[in-house]
Parts: structure tokens; C-alpha cells; sequence
């Protein structure tokens, strides 16, 4: 399996013969605030509509800490920096499932055809204004499948970045894996619960 760089080896990016620019019909919310759930949310629905910061914030609100993955990780001041039992709470609203990925599992178990996105939380610089701060913080992006391509809808970059197709995404699945750039409890898939899947696809836990 040949492997696409992800942000890495600039002299291997550019002998690829990659798309110049996105098309059109990709919708890509871009950074603002603290709000990068909001934006991987509607990002991995395509649409500007799907959630509001109004909306996440209500179901953070209603959430008890029984019913919480993660209760110590809260936004209690509404401030957009949502935590997982938030955009799990979102995905049920609109008829679909988080599914937690165990990265220790071969990802070519993952069935991408029951798969409407991926929502990870990765580690990302912190800026002010124009400088790059010593410090890392989480942050949620999404990564989705358009027009028959696999793109990396991160809010934070200005235009979406091409992957490729289900090879090269899996190959990028495995390098993260490998080099440990995200965390094990905080990667995601999104699936139309109405399908009835093995466990290939569902039971990732």
C-alpha cells in the first residue's frame, strides 16, 4: 500500500499530482473562536445548518454527569470548546452514532461504506495573532469522504486538503496510529445508525 504524506515530506507533496484546489461543492467552516466541534459537526454533515453554537450548547446544558464519558471535561462557561459527550449527544439528534475507534484494531476493518465521516481530536499549536505559542491544545476536525475522495476538513486550514481515495485513508489511519499524533479515547466515526452492521463496522470499543 503506497501511503500519501500528511503534512509531512514537502519534496515527496509536491512530485504528487494532487488536486490544485478544492471543488466547489465542498462545504468547509472555517475557524473561529473556540468552536472547532461546531465546525467538524457541520463540516461532517456538509451543511451550515446542521448545528449552532446555541444548539451544542443546550445539549451540554441538559447533559448530566452520569451520562457523560468524560465528565471532567466540560465547557461550563458555553465558551465552544465542547468535549466528546457533546458531539456524541449532537450525532444522536440527527439520527446517527459515535463510534469509538480502538486504534489498537487493523484499520482495514473500519467498512468506510457504512461511514459517513470521521470526527479526531488531535493535538494543535495555539496561536496569538501572528505567533506560534510553545503549547498544544486539543482540537476536533473532520475528515469525510466528497465526490468520490477522502478530504481533511480541519477547520483551521484555509481550504480543504486532499487525502485520496479508501488506500490512501487508511494509510493515513495507520501513520497517526503509529506515531501516536492523536489520542486513543477521542477518535470517532459517524454511521447512519438505520444500518445494521457487523461488528466490523459498528463494534469498535
Amino acid at each position: 500500500m503506497s501511503c500519501v504524506p500528511w503534512k509531512g515530506d514537502k519534496a515527496k507533496s509536491e512530485s504528487l499530482e494532487l488536486p490544485q484546489a478544492a471543488p466547489p461543492q465542498i462545504y468547509h467552516e472555517k475557524q473561529r473562536r473556540e468552536l472547532c466541534a461546531l465546525h467538524a459537526l457541520n463540516n461532517v454533515f456538509q451543511d451550515n445548518n446542521a448545528f449552532t453554537r446555541e444548539t451544542l450548547q443546550e445539549i451540554f446544558q441538559r447533559l448530566s454527569p452520569n451520562t457523560m464519558v468524560t465528565p471532567h471535561k466540560k465547557s461550563m462557561l458555553g465558551n465552544g470548546n465542547y468535549d466528546v459527550n457533546v458531539i456524541m449527544a449532537a450525532l444522536q439528534t440527527k439520527g446517527y452514532e459515535a463510534v469509538w475507534w480502538d486504534k489498537r484494531r487493523d484499520v482495514s476493518a473500519i467498512a468506510l461504506t457504512n461511514v459517513m465521516g470521521f470526527i479526531m481530536n488531535l493535538p494543535s499549536s495555539l496561536c496569538w495573532g501572528p505567533l506560534k505559542l510553545p503549547l498544544k491544545r486539543q482540537h476536533w476536525i473532520c475528515v469525510r469522504e466528497v465526490g468520490g475522495a477522502y478530504y481533511n476538513l480541519d477547520s483551521k486550514l484555509k481550504m480543504p486538503e486532499w487525502i485520496g481515495g479508501e488506500s490512501e485513508l487508511r494509510c493515513l489511519w495507520w501513520l497517526l496510529c503509529w506515531v501516536g499524533s492523536f489520542e486513543l479515547l477521542s477518535d470517532y466515526l459517524t454511521k447512519e445508525m438505520k444500518f445494521p452492521a457487523p461488528w466490523t463496522s459498528l463494534c469498535f470499543t
